[in-house]
């Protein structure tokens, strides 16, 4: 069965196309490689694919330099001269630019101001006040961040000293109670009495009292409270 005709346009389907690519390629080397051995050819090709990969085949009685000096020749032109060339321009060109920028360099310092114009020395001045804007203000930024930074470490060592502080009066007295909110090991209560002024009446309850363990009641004390 024959093989239908292949219509010669783009694949569009980028693995199809790369599938074609690899099959063409291969086959296209072979018919070089048997260029060589049957013609003793000299045969060079060089390629790359969609995705810029190089791909080459040289006879093995040859190189590519050869290939390429026999090209020049061939045609009598220097391909090398007009490389060379074009690089010889574009150095020119980059050096150029280079010595621009060093002496920018220098005059933003403070050097070979001598030969610029009154007008030159106002947009030098004008480039050097904005510089120093946009560095102050990037200054002004780090220092703000650090400054919320230390503002939250304080704080941290504060609660921590704090909560240390709560915890060694909790050590040293266990049976003292702490206004702002402290955590006590026993019941606390506060009674007033209507007769005779203000009192204030701690119960402390101590499971390791002596006279609790006993049942002989409880430590009871009483206050007098400032008028």
């Amino acid at each position: 069965m024959a093989r239908g005709k292949i219509q010669i346009q783009r694949i569009e389907n980028s693995t199809n196309r790369q599938v074609t690519y690899s099959k063409r390629r291969n086959g296209l080397f072979k018919k070089a490689n048997e260029l060589t051995v049957l013609c003793d050819a000299k045969v060079s090709i060089i390629m790359f694919s969609s995705t810029n990969k190089l791909h080459e085949f040289i006879s093995p009685s040859t190189t590519t330099k050869e290939m390429y000096d026999t090209y020049q020749n061939a045609l009598g032109i220097d391909l090398w001269s007009t490389h060379y060339g074009r690089m010889q321009e574009e150095l020119k060109k980059l050096t150029e630019i280079n010595r621009k920028l060093q002496r920018e360099i220098r005059q933003r310092m403070g050097d070979n101001l001598d030969d610029l114009s009154i007008d030159e020395l106002r947009c030098l001045e004008q480039d050097v006040e904005s510089s120093v804007k946009i560095i102050r203000e990037r200054k002004f930024k780090v220092i703000s961040s650090q400054i919320d930074t230390h503002k939250k470490k304080s704080r941290n060592l504060e609660e921590i000293h704090r909560a240390l502080l709560q915890e060694l009066h909790a050590r040293e007295d266990p049976r003292r109670s702490f206004v702002d909110g402290g955590s006590v090991d026993y019941d606390h209560r506060v009674l007033g009495f209507p007769h005779g002024g203000t009192h204030l009446l701690t119960l402390c309850l101590q499971p390791s009292d002596a006279n609790l363990r006993s049942g002989a009641g409880s430590c009871l004390t009483t206050y007098n409270l400032l008028e």
